[in-house]
C-alpha cells in the first residue's frame, strides 16, 4: 500500500514537472510575440488609431453637406395689441396678436461654388494622413520593440560572457595560489590573477545590471511588471541568414509610408485652395417649407412655400484670394518636402544596405577571432603550467577571449538590427 502511494506521488510529481516545463516552454517569446503584445497594449499606436477614427468622422460630416437637411420647427408668438385699439397688434413686422407656427423645412445646398466638394476632399486627405500616421506609429513601435529585443539578447550574452570570464579567472587564481603555496609560482603572479578577478567581478556586476535594465525596457512595452525575467527565443545562437540581393528598379524606398503622408498633405492643401476659391464664386441654395403658420390653430390654414437663394460674393478685401494663395504655397512646401525626403531616404536605404553587407562579413571574422582566442588561452595555460609562459600571457588571453566573444555577439546583434533598419528604409 505504501509503495503504491509512493508510486502515485512520483507519477503526479513527474506529470506536474512535465506540465510546468511545457508551460514554461510555451511562454518563450519570439520577436513576433513581443511585437504583438506591444501593439495590443496602450501605446502611441493606440493614439494613432484613435486619431484615424476621429478624422474618419470628418468624411461623414462632409458627405452630409451634399444631402438635404430637414427639420420641424414649432413656435408660438404673442404680440401685444395697441393701447387705443385692442384689435390691432403693436409690432408691425409680425402677423397678428397670436401666431402659431409648425413648419417642416427641407434645405438643399447646390454646390455651385465647389465648397462642399473641397471640404469633402479635405476630409478625405485628413483621413489618409491619419492612416499614414497610424502606419508610421506602427512601424516605429515595431522598430523600437525589435531594437529592445535584440539589445536584451545581447546584454544577456555579454553578462554570460562576463560570468564565464570571471569563472575562468577564478579558476586560474586558485591554480596560481596552489602553485604559490608550493613555491612554484611568484607572488606577483598571484597578485595579477587576484587583480584580474576583482576587475572581472566589477565587470560582471555591471553586465548583469545592463541585462536587467534591457529586460525592463523590453517588458515595459506591454506590462508594468518589468522586473520579471522574460523568456526569449535566442536568435543570436543561430546562424545569421545572408543578406538579400539588392533590388535595382524601382527603388524600394519609394514604398515608405512617409510618401503617403506627403501626398495626403499635398491633397489637403490643394483642397484648402479650392475651398478658399469657392468663397469667390456664387452659391445656390434651395428651401421648401410645409406646415402651419397662422393666427389660429386651424388645419385648413396649412400651406407650403419654396425659396431659391443665390449668394454672389462681391468684395471681401482680398481675404479669399490671400487664403487661396496661402494654400497654394503650402502645397509647394509639401512638394518640396517630398523631394528632400527622396534624397534622404535614398541615402538611408543605401547606408542600411551597406551596413547589412559589411556587418555580415564581420560575423565570420568575429567567429574566427573567437576560435583563435580560445586556442590562445589553451596554449597559454599549457605553457604556464609547464613553466614556459608567464601569468600575464594567461590573463591577456583570458581578456582577449572575453573580448572576442563580446565582439561576436555584438556583431550578430548589430546585423539583426541592421536588417531591421533595412526593412524600414526599404518601406517593408
Amino acid at each position: 500500500m505504501f509503495k503504491n502511494l509512493l508510486l502515485a506521488a512520483w507519477l503526479l510529481a513527474a506529470s506536474w514537472a512535465g506540465a510546468s516545463a511545457q508551460q514554461q516552454a510555451s511562454q518563450t517569446l519570439t520577436l513576433e510575440d513581443c511585437i504583438r503584445l506591444a501593439e495590443a497594449a496602450p501605446s502611441p499606436l493606440s493614439l494613432a488609431r484613435l486619431e484615424r477614427d476621429i478624422t474618419s468622422r470628418d468624411v461623414t460630416q462632409a458627405r452630409a453637406g451634399f444631402l438635404p437637411q430637414s427639420r420641424l420647427a414649432n413656435g408660438f408668438i404673442y404680440n401685444s395689441p395697441l393701447l387705443y385699439n385692442r384689435e390691432v397688434f403693436s409690432y408691425v413686422p409680425l402677423n397678428g396678436i397670436r401666431e402659431y407656427a409648425a413648419l417642416l423645412s427641407v434645405n438643399q445646398e447646390v454646390d455651385t461654388s465647389g465648397r462642399l466638394r473641397a471640404e469633402l476632399d479635405r476630409a478625405r486627405a485628413a483621413e489618409q494622413a491619419s492612416a499614414a500616421g497610424e502606419a508610421l506609429a506602427r512601424r516605429d513601435l515595431r522598430r523600437a520593440v525589435t531594437a529592445a529585443y535584440y539589445r536584451t539578447l545581447l546584454k544577456r550574452h555579454l553578462a554570460r560572457i562576463a560570468e564565464d570570464a570571471l569563472a575562468e579567472s577564478r579558476s586560474f587564481e586558485n591554480r596560481v595560489r596552489l602553485l604559490f603555496q608550493g613555491g612554484e609560482a611568484a607572488q606577483a603572479d598571484l597578485v595579477k590573477a587576484s587583480a584580474q578577478v576583482a576587475f572581472l567581478e566589477q565587470a560582471a556586476n555591471a553586465a548583469a545590471l545592463d541585462a536587467q535594465l534591457a529586460n525592463q525596457e523590453l517588458a515595459s512595452f506591454w506590462t508594468s511588471e518589468v522586473n520579471s525575467a522574460l523568456a526569449l527565443e535566442d536568435v543570436l545562437e543561430n546562424a545569421a541568414p545572408p543578406p538579400e540581393p539588392e533590388v535595382q528598379q524601382p527603388p524600394p524606398y519609394f514604398k515608405r509610408v512617409e510618401f503617403n503622408l506627403f501626398d495626403a498633405q499635398r491633397r489637403g492643401f490643394e483642397a484648402d485652395a479650392r475651398r478658399a476659391r469657392s468663397a469667390l464664386l456664387p452659391q445656390l441654395g434651395l428651401s421648401f417649407q410645409y406646415g402651419l403658420d397662422s393666427t389660429a390653430v386651424r388645419i385648413r390654414d396649412r400651406g407650403y412655400a419654396a425659396f431659391v437663394n443665390l449668394s454672389i460674393p462681391l468684395f471681401d478685401w482680398k481675404r479669399s484670394l490671400s487664403a487661396m494663395q496661402q494654400a497654394r504655397l503650402r502645397t509647394q512646401q509639401a512638394v518640396t518636402a517630398r523631394r528632400i525626403a527622396e534624397r534622404t531616404f535614398s541615402k538611408e536605404y543605401e547606408g542600411a544596405l551597406a551596413r547589412v553587407r559589411r556587418i555580415y562579413e564581420q560575423i565570420s571574422l568575429a567567429g574566427r577571432q573567437v576560435k583563435l582566442a580560445q586556442e590562445d588561452l589553451r596554449l597559454s595555460r599549457i605553457r604556464y603550467e609547464g613553466g614556459e609562459g608567464s601569468a600575464l600571457d594567461v590573463l591577456t588571453a583570458q581578456s582577449q577571449l572575453a573580448q572576442a566573444r563580446s565582439n561576436y555577439y555584438t556583431a550578430l546583434a548589430e546585423y539583426w538590427n541592421a536588417r531591421a533598419d533595412l526593412e524600414v528604409a526599404a518601406g517593408r
